[in-house]
């Protein structure tokens, strides 16, 4: 099986999917290509330059601590992550005037969600083969993806509302708890059966993004 292919065809599924539960009001191929680029480039340098500053202040020096395996979770991972992401929603899409409804909130997360995931995806499948291609379709892309839409609903709400800075922070809280929890349960899988926590976390998230795609759908600036 291609790698390439392997490592990427779960992050067109899940674009293909919010294109296409984007129903009122398409937004332009090109500028949701060019958040997922800035996703896949951007974000991830972002990440990479606030990741090595959180990994010196908060060195992990002891694998089976569970605070120090919570505080890499929760902020060396899930916050410097989604706040990478959230800076490209926040100062280039949500400034654009392609981003006209809340519905496109989840539509322009989920892009840059996806580009980082796609860079990520890549390094990953090619390092470790075939059966982490596989692993990672059903659980890491979709956890991107989740955190993504979670963040895009708030975020979306923020635009057009007077309660920008709030509901944009919320969305990203929203996101960083979920990808923080999704991780914790998988660092401390020296305590046996504890990753179930991972899969739990996904599912709630996954409930909720469905949730969130159809509320904004009905109440669609577009909608006739």
């Amino acid at each position: 099986m291609n790698l390439l292919f392997l490592a990427i065809a779960p992050i067109i599924i899940t674009v293909l999917y919010i294109y296409f539960k984007d129903k009122f009001e398409k937004e332009p191929k090109g500028f949701l290509l060019k958040n997922f680029l800035l996703g896949a480039i951007v974000s991830v340098l972002i990440t990479l330059i606030l990741g090595g500053i959180a990994s010196k202040l908060i060195p992990l020096t002891n694998q089976t601590s569970i605070v120090q395996q919570f505080l890499q979770a929760f902020i060396v991972v899930a916050l410097v992550e989604e706040f990478s992401k959230y800076l490209i929603v926040r100062f280039y899409a949500q400034t654009n005037k392609e981003f006209n409804e809340p519905f496109d909130g989840i539509v322009y997360a989920v892009m840059v969600s996806m580009g980082f995931a796609a860079l990520e995806n890549v390094l990953y499948v090619f390092q470790h083969g075939v059966a982490t291609g596989v692993t990672r379709a059903f659980t890491a892309v979709p956890a991107h993806a989740t955190f993504g839409i979670l963040m895009g609903y708030f975020m979306g709400k923020a635009k057009f509302s007077k309660n920008k800075k709030v509901l944009n922070l919320i969305g990203l809280l929203l996101a960083t708890i979920f990808h923080g929890a999704y991780d914790f349960f998988l660092f401390i899988n020296f305590i046996p059966g504890i990753s179930i926590g991972a899969f739990v976390s996904l599912i709630i998230g996954i409930v909720l993004s469905k949730k969130a795609i159809k509320k904004h759908q009905q109440s669609s600036y577009f909608k006739l």
